[in-house]
């Protein structure tokens, strides 16, 4: 906003003391008229709402307010405001109107963000209740440097859930831990990787410590073995939503008690219970104090499992229920998704490591410790067993999934054992495949090329097939233009880094050479991931020299930018590290093969939007889903990838007729000899590396543009842009889990949860009667029409309004039930019948007869130790 301040005065003055000024001379004439109705505060609140961090016009705001400040520092405004000054950023604004107007620009829309809530997908969509909020726990966020409490993909993911839940308009608020302590990767000049830890202060991060309704600080009170420690409250807000974090770091608890929750998964297994104790029952607890009651807990893993008890005994408190009343009240409200195939991704607990932790909840919950440390075995009878918050969760919760198709089937037959004689395919897990954010991750001129292309709609859209498949329409011209740019900033930027850090650990001659590492014109495969065998991050050099020539080909080079780390106490994921490291060193490829060191947000930024090629080398099914490919895709990379995660289902539903999305290794086969396995992924990526990528990126066209190549991507983009959508993943969960879980647990707990007491009641009657059921199928006649089957049922005490008679008919394909009509009863005795046309189906089929409880006891759920099936 520009204005003109007029009048006579006996000397040169300021007009206007906000961001700007009108110089006036002795005589009155104007000199200066730059003015901009921001003020410093205004500028403070955007860059502490961590929505600054998929906004690009933030971004750049703050990069023109301290030209200097490198990407690193970028990623803490709130420091670089302070920092600054109130006064140097005020000359900032003044001295150019460019800035000022941004200023202006990017105040205008944070504010108006907050007004259009009622215009949101959610809102016009769906109506919501009033007071209806999703709790979403998590052990890690990823959103920005300067709010270092994450690790990997688990952390990724939640932050790209909390960024579209507030596009969406979706009452979500996330719960975590604030770790102050942060680890450092550094490498020794044999490339061997070392942990430096520094400590944060939370005074420096992008929160604020949390108040309740009357401005009280609030602090909670979490049990462990032999004392309660008191946990401290902070808050980030992200969006229209906000990010609740627990730390332990609070003067009254003991020294040891103080540092539980500084490092983010620690080894030490006493620390880790702790830790998750603190995380759900005291991220329950905070709720509590900010006046929060969720309608529905989103459980991440099993580090946030204990949720379920502090949720349990509110509402005992609430209601005057038992634990089991409780139990069935909360279940519906409950969704555990779990994140990892490998079994070492779940915790296991020493029974009496358990039962110490745990003594406390017993007591406060009023149930037997037995049962409760029973809930998270394997085998609950076997006291030898140990304690895994996975199978506690999946026991207690009404809804469980995987974040990919295949992650779907393979944690079905992870845990098939906690559901005996169920079907494969009814095992009650399903999957929503996981999104990004998808404005978080597009440079600015690819976000410019996208609305020109697509429409603006793609930021708060979610998962539209016909909107997204206008990018084919990009001139390829504009689309490689873009492309060039990022892959020019990520070669830069890389440089900086390797300069960086040969400067700590090298000699001056491989500084200087640092400085010509790549070339922002030779294509670019990007690696980021973490260094662990089923990763399989060398797969790459099963043959070096075989490799080293697809490197250095004359004119049709590759380069290779990689980073990631090993777990600290990982040695094993270290040596692969430094096999990648020694491996650039021994054939000459160290311009052609970076690792840049010290993984982060910045960086993970640079090089998805720089990379031409996103390499992705899992040994499948390993990989829940991986999401680096969907980061670079939408920066007009193609996946080069083993068949795994969601790429097996991008595959699957490809047009084999158009274009190629992108590239796989190896074949969609499951391998019990991995050697052979990664014998032969490795052969495929070297082929299809030499013989289809590299042809296709360098066939160019007379005016220089890969038009094959930018086929493919355009091809990617419009078919897989609905499935990286991060806002297609939020709204599955919301209309797959929240919507109807929130409606199920609210009739459970209307009118003084009389239907959960009513159903505690009946599933206990229908457990005690269960064992003394029988069910065979008899004659099977001939009808016009298909056949008749009869099933003989023995009741037991029970009645036929109890169960559900079910005829399973098993063809070896697509095996499925239908239920049977109850024809006649004598005594205890009854007969059913079904009606099927066997003739249907080739080949020989099975058929049987189970009993399952009546859908108005279960809302169809299948219960473990609750399926009868016929001899």
């Amino acid at each position: 906003m520009l204005r003109i301040h007029k009048g006579s005065l006996a000397r040169s003055r300021v007009v206007n003391e906000r961001f700007g000024e009108v110089v006036v001379s002795e005589s009155g004439s104007v000199v200066t008229t730059v003015e901009t109705a921001v003020t410093y505060e205004d500028l403070l609140e955007v860059a502490t709402n961590l929505r600054w961090t998929w906004k690009i016009e933030a971004r750049r705001l703050f990069a023109a307010l301290d030209p200097t400040a490198s990407p690193g520092a970028l990623e803490w405004p709130q420091q670089l405001l302070l920092g600054l000054g109130r006064d140097q950023v005020s000359e900032r604004l003044r001295a150019d109107p460019d800035v000022a107007r941004l200023a202006d620009a990017v105040v205008q829309n944070f504010r108006s963000y907050f007004t259009q809530t009622t215009k949101t997908w959610y809102h016009t969509h769906h109506k919501p209740e009033k007071d209806q909020v999703i709790a979403f726990f998590a052990a890690e966020f990823s959103l920005t440097d300067s709010l270092p409490i994450f690790a990997g993909g688990l952390g990724t993911v939640a932050a790209e859930q909390l960024k579209a839940a507030s596009a969406l308009g979706l009452p979500l608020v996330g719960v975590g831990l604030l770790y102050r302590g942060t680890s450092h990767q550094w490498l020794d000049r044999e490339g061997r990787q070392h942990e430096a830890w520094d400590m944060m202060s939370p005074e420096k991060m992008p929160i604020e410590r949390a108040r309740d309704a009357q401005g009280r600080l609030v602090q909670v009170t979490v049990s462990l073995p032999g004392r309660d420690i008191q946990v401290a409250v902070y808050r980030a807000r992200v969006g229209r939503n906000q990010l609740i974090l627990l730390d332990s770091a609070v003067s009254t608890n003991s020294e040891t008690d103080r540092i539980l929750t500084t490092r983010l998964y620690d080894s030490d297994i006493e620390t880790r219970f702790s830790q998750e104790l603190i995380l759900g029952v005291g991220g329950v607890r905070a709720l509590g104090a900010l006046g929060i009651e969720p309608s529905m807990l989103h459980l991440n893993e099993g580090h946030s499992v204990f949720a379920i008890l502090e949720r349990i005994r509110r509402v005992m408190a609430q209601e005057g229920l038992s634990f089991e009343e409780a139990q069935l009240a909360v279940r519906p409200g409950l969704l555990f998704t779990t994140h990892t195939p490998v079994a070492a991704g779940h915790d296991y607990f020493p029974d009496a490591v358990a039962r110490r932790y745990l003594a406390p909840y017993a007591r406060q919950l009023a149930t037997s410790l037995d049962t409760l440390v029973a809930l998270g075995r394997v085998t609950p009878e076997w006291t030898g067993d140990s304690f895994c918050p996975t199978v506690f969760a999946m026991r207690m919760v009404g809804h469980r999934n995987g974040v990919s198709r295949l992650h779907g089937r393979v944690t079905r037959q992870q845990w098939s054992m906690l559901w005996p004689r169920v079907p494969f395919d009814e095992i009650p897990v399903g999957h929503i495949t996981n999104g990004v954010h998808l404005e978080s991750w597009t440079t600015g001129p690819f976000s410019e090329l996208l609305t020109r292309t697509v429409g603006e709609q793609w930021r708060t859209t979610p998962g539209d097939p016909v909107m997204w498949s206008k990018i084919v329409d990009a001139p390829d011209a504009d689309l490689w233009r873009v492309k060039n740019e990022a892959r020019a900033d990520l070669v830069e930027f890389a440089r900086r880094r390797a300069r960086k850090d040969l400067a700590r650990r090298h000699s001056p001659s491989e500084r200087v050479a640092a400085v010509s590492v790549l070339d922002p014109d030779r294509l670019t495969i990007g690696f980021i991931g973490r260094f662990v065998a089923y990763k399989r991050p060398t797969l790459l050099l099963r043959d070096p020299e075989r490799l080293a020539r697809i490197l250095k080909a004359p004119g049709r080079g590759v380069q290779i930018v990689f980073a990631g780390k090993a777990h600290p106490n990982d040695e094993g994921g270290k040596q692969l590290l430094q096999d990648m490291i020694e491996f650039a060193a021994k054939y000459d490829v160290s311009d052609r093969v970076v690792f840049i060191v010290d993984f982060d947000t910045t960086l993970d930024r640079h090089l998805a939007q720089g990379a031409d090629l996103w390499l992705n080398t899992p040994r499948r099914p390993l990989e829940a889903c991986g999401v680096g490919g969907m980061k670079a895709g939408m920066n007009g990379a193609l996946s080069f990838s083993t068949i795994d995660g969601w790429w097996d289902e991008a595959t699957q539903d490809a047009d084999p007729a158009a274009a190629p999305i992108g590239f796989s290794i190896g074949t969609d086969l499951d391998y019990e000899d991995e050697a052979l396995q990664d014998e032969l992924d490795a052969a495929s990526i070297y082929d299809v590396l030499e013989n289809e990528i590299v042809p296709r990126f360098y066939d160019r066209g007379p005016d220089g543009v890969p038009t094959t190549w930018l086929a493919s991507v355009k091809q990617s983009m419009s078919t897989l842009a609905p499935t990286w959508d991060s806002l297609r993943m939020t709204r599955d969960y919301a209309e797959s889990y929240y919507l109807p879980g929130m409606a199920k647990a609210a009739q459970l707990r209307a009118g003084g949860a009389r239907s959960a007491r009513d159903r505690a009641r009946d599933l206990r009657r229908l457990r005690a009667g269960w064992d003394d059921l029988r069910v065979e199928v008899g004659a099977i006649s001939q009808r016009k029409k298909g056949h008749r089957v009869f099933l003989q049922v023995e009741l037991g005490v029970l009645e036929p309004a109890d169960i559900n008679v079910q005829l399973w008919v098993d063809d070896g394909v697509a095996p499925f039930a239908l239920d049977a009509k109850l024809v006649d009863r004598v005594d205890e005795r009854a007969r059913y019948d079904a009606r099927v046309d066997l003739a249907l189906y080739p080949g020989d089929v099975i058929v049987a007869a189970r009993i399952v409880p009546s859908p108005i006891y279960t809302d169809g759920e299948i219960l473990a130790g609750m399926m009868t099936w016929s001899k």
